[in-house]
């Protein structure tokens, strides 16, 4: 399970959480400008754009789960297991692994709007990387920061909905969640207003009232009432350094705890939140295991470099003992 956002502060932010109950090895991984990908269906393409985001490397090829280019362009992949469609190759089309996808994006397209275009003539193939690395359900968040759009894989295409909210969870379609949100329009940062009755004496007895209904399970459909309702009331701060803390902060909303939820016997938990400034092209993280921000840069050295740079996650805690 997981949870993408859009944030926009003084920089614009994409946000995301990663919920599984295993993860393989993740990494910082920056793509050059100019790096050869190998597609199944289609050749080889060399990406425009360099790229930095979460990944798993496998035979030098980029995994990618979440990830940013260089012109502030992000995409995630998110669990969507039963509703997301393979399609047939045709020969009128591009036909990409699911892989392939984000790497083709992100480095090539500079504007959500280009994205849109690139998505609505390429045909998902359920190709998998290898005999050990099947292949997964997912659909795909796209933000700028400022314009959002989820995008579902349906048998004859993908599916594109504009994203108002800036938000993207998991199962059921995007076309429910959108919906679902109608029936917490009454929510509000402020004091709650009795609408209950004039003649009753209700009042009230503590701060928050106005968002009393706002669910706090760990659904997918409840993540991503929580995760709207903060992105749209939660404060504009002033500083990329604060700017950056809040976007975490939206993000702990929707955390999950390990032992909360159980697949299989296995305890699912957050495994990475990431915060990238589009902006700057920084990808901060922090992981299950060591809740300090760590942050990789985007740097013209890795923009331009030969080949792929790497940065394991931080993954136990690093404290900071004050005496």
């Amino acid at each position: 399970m997981c949870t993408a956002i859009a944030f926009m502060q003084k920089h614009n932010f994409f946000g995301r959480t990663l919920d599984l109950e295993y993860h393989y090895k993740e990494e910082i991984v920056i793509t050059p400008a100019n790096y050869r990908f190998h597609l199944r269906h289609e050749g080889d393409f060399r990406t425009e754009s360099a790229i930095i985001g979460v990944a798993t490397v496998k035979d030098s090829y980029p995994l990618y789960y979440d990830a940013i280019n260089e012109h502030g362009l992000a995409m995630a992949g998110l669990n969507f297991v039963g509703n997301a469609k393979f399609m047939p190759k045709s020969k009128e089309s591009v036909n990409l692994a699911q892989f392939e996808l984000i790497p083709y994006i992100l480095g090539q397209a500079r504007s959500v709007y280009k994205a849109e275009e690139m998505l609505k003539n390429v045909r998902l193939i359920n190709t998998p990387y290898s005999d050990t690395t099947p292949v997964s359900e997912l659909h795909f968040f796209l933000t700028d920061g400022n314009i959002s759009l989820a995008a579902e894989p349906e048998e004859d295409g993908f599916k594109i909905y504009d994203d108002p909210f800036g938000v993207l969870t998991n199962n059921p379609p995007f076309p429910y969640h959108r919906e679902n949100l109608n029936n917490y329009m009454g929510l509000t940062r402020e004091k709650a207003e009795n609408r209950f009755s004039k003649k009753l004496p209700l009042y009230n007895y503590s701060r928050g009232m106005g968002a009393m209904g706002l669910p706090g399970d760990l659904s997918s459909s409840s993540r991503f009432v929580r995760a709207a309702f903060a992105v749209a009331n939660a404060a504009k701060l002033d500083t990329d350094a604060d700017s950056v803390g809040q976007v975490f902060h939206i993000l702990d909303f929707v955390k999950q705890t390990a032992g909360l939820v159980s697949v299989s016997g296995k305890c699912e938990k957050t495994q990475y939140s990431v915060c990238a400034d589009l902006n700057t092209g920084t990808y901060y993280y922090k992981t299950y295991g060591n809740s300090r921000i760590s942050a990789v840069r985007l740097t013209e050295e890795t923009k331009t470099s030969s080949a792929l740079s790497r940065f394991p996650m931080k993954l136990d805690e690093d404290t900071d003992y004050i005496n």
